[in-house]
């Protein structure tokens, strides 16, 4: 009994003592804490944005700038949930831990889908065709207007040009050369998986008595802040998909997406522009003493006068988040940039969304993509062929140094209508632009069975767009003075995308299987007018712009609505693409039919095949694994189209031109109904071919990497506008010329990860092209490169000619000057070619990029060899007649040889090596620690140069240039004349993310 009982009483006291243990135990694991630590990746560099949850709840906070958290209230025995995109998840149990610190592994699976393809993507390492891809990291910094400015340099074999440095100018776009006159040698664009349309959606037109002015940049609407990737197709194997289209190339641009918690970023950045290089214009001292009889006893720097530092600032708001079942992300965006001359300047204003959802246990997948815009442009008064009286940039130029600005106060000085005094042209003109655009889709994909999915796209692209040019009575201008002058021209343009296609995976044993079959509609819709209006009561340019009826109606002849149309084109196709992996071998195959209006009867259909194939070597034993971690030899070949010529020729010919009508009139006098051009049934695509050889590369561990790319392209069934003989019912017809455009070339790309430790890292990356054109086979020969100027009226300075390169130079020899100062012609006073041309033969680009703790930094050289500008601003201003008619020269025109009464003929005087290398953007940045301040996530605070040096033997404001001297509507390349000046500028910002 004793025994018993003290068994039990020992057992009673033991458990006591174990539930008073365990009391206290569970008392201690469950309670709350705070954890904090920091989440990096492999390299030790720390993390942003990663979401860190407490598992089985809502709690959660993202990490900052510098990777660090803190979350506080969280049970000791709890476990953590560490989430971020594109990389592998992590739960950690925190079991009484104060302090976890996380390393996220790349996720493999989606980082090695990174290159965006046509309907689809791809991974990187299998990709058959010529692809590039660029991300954020890698675009240009600073103050960037439109999606091409990101890529400029970054891409082997991709020529970026500025028209001019004015804000929201026109951009060339050249992928592997020129291969096209009429059609175009633009890319196609793709954004978020819409296609963009050839046309303006912004007028040009030609301004009284200054010439044509071009239309602004169409993809000026998208907010590059809004930008996550652009991939670039550059070969046939790639661009095929696309068709009739993708002749040029392909841009495919990606908008971001919502990643991990809800995140709220800020961005802001306020930069300084400032002429980068002034003409060496005769001050007034000099002036006087070469042309004492045009000595007005004044003293003005006109370029003083209309250049000034000019000021820009952008804000950026963006909230997003997203997890597996679903993203979202809206933004808005507001730029103001002020141009470099007086008044010029654009505004936007933006606001995009992005956004999906998962549905029916993730089966179907509703996606949104919208963006919005609203530019206001300020233009001025340069255009790309004034004659004799010149634009605004001529007249800063000519204007004579001892002329005073005003010839008492508030009254400008105005020597006459041909010699326009510049601050006057600004003062009494007005040109302003206002284009509303909307760009987005809504899809759906629905999985139908394991491997199968179908996707449907409903796409649009809306614009409206209106440009109204005022000038004042008061303007001493041919056409102008005592008269007052309105220009209206508006542009709306509707167009529609309906895509449906399935989407095919499956793994047979060792070889998978990739394939798309799809059906594309899409229709372009464009209704433009345009009127003119004069003799105006009033000399205020609101009250013109505003109020047409402040015209004197009484004078109607004088006010006609010029022209009204409406074009309208479909564009139907079928495409399939099969990709097939084999291990060693992939293998692609693509075909796309287009049927289009643009065509003859004959030749509505059009069909690109394409086959591309690709042999990893790195698997094969022959390769020794311990020099190269990657090798793969790549092959393609494929037949695509170019359509870029003007819309609704043949199905609807009622494409009429010529309205007029009297102002105020009720019916329509003096007008008519005309039809634009020949029918020719049998017109059909250009077409290109192209044969590509790639090797890509990795050795040292990955350290360097990079590609070999070898090239052809054959351009046959150049469409061509023919002028017809007149008298004729119509001024031209479309044909197809029997030629062969040929480009070859090569193109070099290569990554170095030079210094790669958690101090300090270092990476380079460089690219080149070289390409060499020629026309082939063509029969005539074709003059552009018009040539504007003072006894130049019906000067040119190109043609296309077999044997040649595309917009070859066609001038006199220049010898020098004889005794009386006239030119010599060695080879005889008529024009031949000269063996140069403005196409560059090389084209190249160099980024280093550094980290040093929480600083990085980034230089960015670019440059272009091989080519040749034709100075037409010299050309028209820069002669010693020009010094003789009491116009401003620069200051090495004094001392030349050439006499009073030269003519300034169309020579290779006028003709300059384009060559340049230029340090086209410096960035510095500081990650600011952010703990301890409450609700920041992160902070960066950045400065940015941009267009800071240029080294060049070119004696024009700056190499970078083309104005539009088309003839005939054949488009011209790499002449200079009175474009508008290119700006340096710095950039403080900062970026904030809560």
């Amino acid at each position: 009994m004793v025994f018993d009982f003290g068994v039990n009483q020992l057992s009673s006291k033991s458990s006591l003592v174990v539930l008073i243990s365990m009391f206290f135990s569970f008392s201690v694991l469950a309670q709350d804490i705070t954890v904090s630590g920091k989440v990096s990746d492999k390299s030790g560099d720390g993390l942003p944005g990663v979401t860190v949850q407490l598992k089985g709840s809502s709690k959660g906070v993202a990490t900052d700038m510098n990777g660090s958290y803190s979350i506080a209230g969280v049970p000791s025995n709890g476990t953590l949930s560490f989430t971020f995109v594109g990389m592998t998840s992590q739960e950690v149990a925190i079991g009484g831990r104060s302090t976890i610190n996380v390393t996220l592994a790349d996720d493999a699976a989606l980082l090695e889908e990174v290159v965006v393809v046509g309907y689809g993507t791809v991974k990187k390492k299998d990709a058959t065709g010529a692809v590039n891809a660029i991300g954020t990291k890698d675009f240009q910094k600073g103050i960037v207007t439109s999606p091409e400015q990101l890529m400029q340099g970054r891409v082997a074999g991709v020529q970026i040009t500025q028209n001019s440095g004015e804000p929201g100018g026109g951009i060339n776009v050249r992928i592997r050369g020129t291969s096209s006159v009429y059609g175009g040698n633009q890319p196609l664009f793709v954004i978020d998986g819409v296609p963009l349309s050839s046309d303006n959606t912004s007028s040009g037109g030609d301004s009284q008595g200054l010439g044509r002015q071009p239309a602004k940049n169409p993809l000026n609407f998208l907010n590059p802040d809004d930008i996550e990737s652009i991939d670039i197709l550059k070969d046939a194997s790639a661009t095929a998909i696309y068709g009739s289209r993708g002749a040029q190339g392909v841009v495919l641009i990606t908008t971001k997406k919502g990643k991990g918690k809800g995140t709220l970023d800020y961005g802001y950045s306020l930069g300084l522009s400032s002429i980068t290089k002034k003409y060496d214009l005769l001050d007034a001292k000099g002036f006087a003493a070469a042309n004492p009889t045009q000595n007005q006893g004044g003293n003005t720097d006109w370029q003083d006068e209309l250049f000034r530092t000019a000021p820009t600032q952008q804000h950026n708001l963006s909230f997003g988040g997203g997890d597996a079942t679903g993203n979202y992300r809206f933004s808005v965006g507001y730029l103001d940039q002020q141009g470099i001359i007086l008044t010029s300047g654009i505004k936007r204003y933006s606001v995009g969304f992005n956004g999906g959802k998962k549905f029916i246990n993730n089966k179907l997948n509703i996606t949104s993509n919208v963006n919005l815009a609203n530019n206001r442009d300020n233009g001025i008064a340069i255009s790309e062929n004034s004659g004799y009286t010149g634009d605004l940039l001529a007249a800063i130029i000519k204007s004579n140094p001892t002329m005073p600005i005003y010839k008492s106060p508030g009254v400008f000085t105005q020597p006459g209508i041909t010699e326009p005094n510049p601050l006057a042209i600004v003062n009494m003109t007005k040109d302003r632009t206002n284009t509303l655009r909307a760009l987005g889709n809504i899809s759906a994909e629905l999985d139908l069975f394991e491997g199968l999915k179908f996707k449907t796209v409903v796409g649009f692209d809306q614009s409206l767009s209106s440009r109204k040019t005022a000038y004042s009575k008061d303007l001493s201008l041919d056409g102008v003075l005592n008269i007052g002058r309105l220009y209206i021209r508006d542009i709306e343009m509707s167009n529609r995308l309906w895509e449906n296609y399935f989407t095919y995976d499956k793994t047979f044993g060792k070889t998978s299987l990739n394939a798309l079959l799809g059906y594309s509609y899409q229709s372009f819709d464009v209704y433009s007018k345009s009127a003119s209006m004069a003799n105006f009561a009033t000399n205020n340019l609101d009250v013109m712009t505003n109020n047409l009826a402040s015209a004197d109606a009484s004078k109607a002849p004088n006010n006609v609505v010029n022209n009204s149309n409406r074009d309208f084109d479909e564009l139907q196709s079928y495409f399939t693409r099969v990709n097939l992996n084999m291990g060693k071998i992939l293998l692609t195959g693509t075909l796309r039919v287009d049927g289009s209006t643009k065509f003859g009867g004959n030749n509505k259909y059009g069909y690109f095949p394409s086959g591309a194939v690709k042999y990893k070597l790195i698997e094969e034993s022959f390769v020794p694994k311990n020099v190269f971690s990657d090798l793969a030899l790549r092959v393609g070949y494929g037949l695509v189209g170019n359509q870029n010529i003007p819309h609704n020729l043949y199905d609807r010919r009622d494409r009429y031109a010529g309205w007029g009508a009297n102002q105020g009139a009720t019916d329509i006098s003096g007008g008519g109904l005309n039809a634009v051009a020949f029918n020719n049934p049998n017109l059909k695509w250009e077409s290109t071919s192209t044969l590509n050889v790639g090797l890509d590369y990795a050795i040292a561990g990955n350290r360097v990497s990079g590609n070999i790319e070898f090239y052809q392209k054959n351009t046959k069934d150049l469409l061509f506008q023919v002028v017809s003989a007149q008298p004729a019912p119509t001024p031209f017809v479309w044909k197809n010329l029997d030629t062969d455009i040929q480009n070859r070339g090569l193109e070099l790309g290569l990554n170095v990860v030079a210094v790669d430790t958690k101090a300090f890292t270092w990476e380079v990356v460089a690219n080149a092209a070289f390409n060499k054109n020629l026309i082939k086979n063509l029969a005539g020969v074709y003059d552009t490169g018009e040539i504007s100027g003072q006894g130049l009226t019906g000067a040119f300075a190109q043609r296309l000619a077999a044997g040649q390169p595309m917009f070859a130079f066609f001038t006199r020899e220049f010898g020098g000057y004889d005794a009386e100062g006239n030119t010599i012609y060695p080879s005889g006073d008529f024009q031949s070619f000269n063996g140069t041309s403005p196409n560059p033969t090389v084209t190249a680009g160099l980024t280093n990029n550094f980290k040093f703790g929480n600083f990085d930094a980034s230089l960015f050289f670019n440059g272009v060899f091989g080519n040749y500008i034709y100075n037409n601003t010299a050309n028209a201003y820069f002669t010693k007649g020009a010094l003789n008619n009491g116009r401003n020269v620069t200051v090495d025109v004094v001392s030349t040889k050439e006499g009073p009464f030269n003519a300034p003929d169309v020579s290779s005087r006028f003709l300059e090596k384009g060559d340049f290398v230029r340090l086209q953007n410096l960035n510095l940045g500081y990650r600011v620690p952010t703990k301890g301040i409450k609700n920041v996530t992160g902070l960066r605070l950045y400065v940015t140069g941009q267009n800071l040096m240029t080294f060049t033997k070119y004696s024009g404001q700056d190499p970078e240039v083309s104005t539009n001297k088309s003839i005939n509507g054949i488009p011209s390349f790499g002449i200079d004349y009175t474009a508008y000046p290119r700006a340096k500028t710095w950039t403080i910002g900062a970026n904030i993310s809560f």
